[in-house]
């Protein structure tokens, strides 16, 4: 089996008020860019628009077809081929109605087509308002959906490790959901139902990636060699580094195959994906970690009616203060 990276020891924790704060630097970031912009940029599953149904008289190509789109001034409009692979729908965001009938929207779209393949060669043979596939309500379900797998997550890691651990991993998985919305508001990607699933995969990415480090925590804390926490967590993140290394090389090479050919519509999913290995993999070493050192510091165990403490924590100021005593043992 490939090996690298085996009996490291670097310092992972030591850097954690300079990782927090760029992180949160960079999540101010994304809230400026959310007021300035008036929220993300959602697509017409959430947003609604117009729906346009092209006939060709022989099948174009369709990426010639999305550029000509692109240029019309519909940049991420949906095409999907209809029944024959001469007919497409074409659904382009965020344009009105006057009474009753389609505005601007279809007929520029008509005319970038027949100016691209000919007057001759093109009948639009319907125009239709289509209304948000996703709602008003089915946004607060997800919403809330999502808040109760936090809670589940937390109940789950609680009764497997200790309720430490499940606060530590659902305030990261918090800061991945928080960054990543940064992200897309920075970027202005479009906000469609594959980028939810994407940050869906993120957040699941990410929580895996800190329940795997924190069961080696678990792992160490229940050896019968006595030391602080700090130096458990940082054994532990160099004990599964070689794992860690190449699953996200992995997972990232096939990401960015994606991001260079995939195409304009997969852009956006994608994006996401390769930013969600970065924030995954920093918050469960820089988030997760000094959350369950603070936690521990804040609350410490006590064994025999005296909580431990650790000298060696006290002799480096520039590092998270921890009991000398086990806290994953049950």
């Amino acid at each position: 089996m490939l090996r690298i990276l085996h009996d490291t020891k670097y310092d992972f924790i030591r850097p954690w008020r300079i990782a927090i704060g760029i992180t949160m630097a960079f999540i101010a970031t994304g809230l400026i860019f959310l007021g300035v912009h008036h929220g993300l940029n959602r697509s017409i599953e959430f947003t609604g628009g117009t729906l346009v149904q092209a006939e060709f008289a022989k099948r174009p190509d369709v990426g010639d077809l999305r550029g000509t789109i692109d240029a019309a001034g519909f940049r991420g409009a949906e095409i999907q081929q209809f029944g024959s692979d001469t007919s497409f729908t074409i659904r382009a965001a965020g344009h009105q109605t006057t009474g009753g009938k389609v505005e601007n929207t279809a007929t520029e779209i008509q005319n970038a087509l027949e100016q691209k393949y000919g007057k001759a060669n093109v009948h639009i043979a319907r125009t239709e308002i289509v209304g948000p596939r996703v709602g008003d309500e089915l946004s607060r379900n997800a919403m809330i959906a999502i808040v109760i797998s936090l809670g589940i997550t937390l109940l789950y890691l609680a009764f497997r490790f200790e309720w430490r651990f499940g606060v530590a991993a659902v305030i990261a998985t918090a800061h991945d959901l928080l960054s990543t919305l940064a992200f897309l508001a920075i970027m202005r990607l479009e906000v469609s139902l594959t980028v939810v699933a994407a940050l869906l995969t993120v957040i699941g990415y990410s929580l895996n990636d800190t329940i795997i480090i924190f069961d080696r925590v678990r792992e160490n804390l229940k050896k019968a060699r006595p030391e602080p926490l700090y130096d458990v967590l940082n054994r532990s993140i160099n004990e599964t580094l070689p794992r860690s290394i190449l699953t996200h090389v992995t997972v990232a090479a096939a990401t960015l195959s994606l991001l260079l050919f995939a195409g304009e519509v997969i852009r956006p999913f994608s994006w996401i994906m390769l930013f969600g290995i970065v924030t995954g993999t920093f918050s469960s070493i820089y988030i997760a970690g000094p959350v369950l050192l603070w936690i521990e510091r804040r609350w410490p165990r006590n064994i025999g009616g005296k909580a431990g403490s650790s000298p060696s924590a006290k002799a480096a100021p520039n590092r998270p203060t921890s009991p000398r005593t086990p806290v994953g043992a049950r």
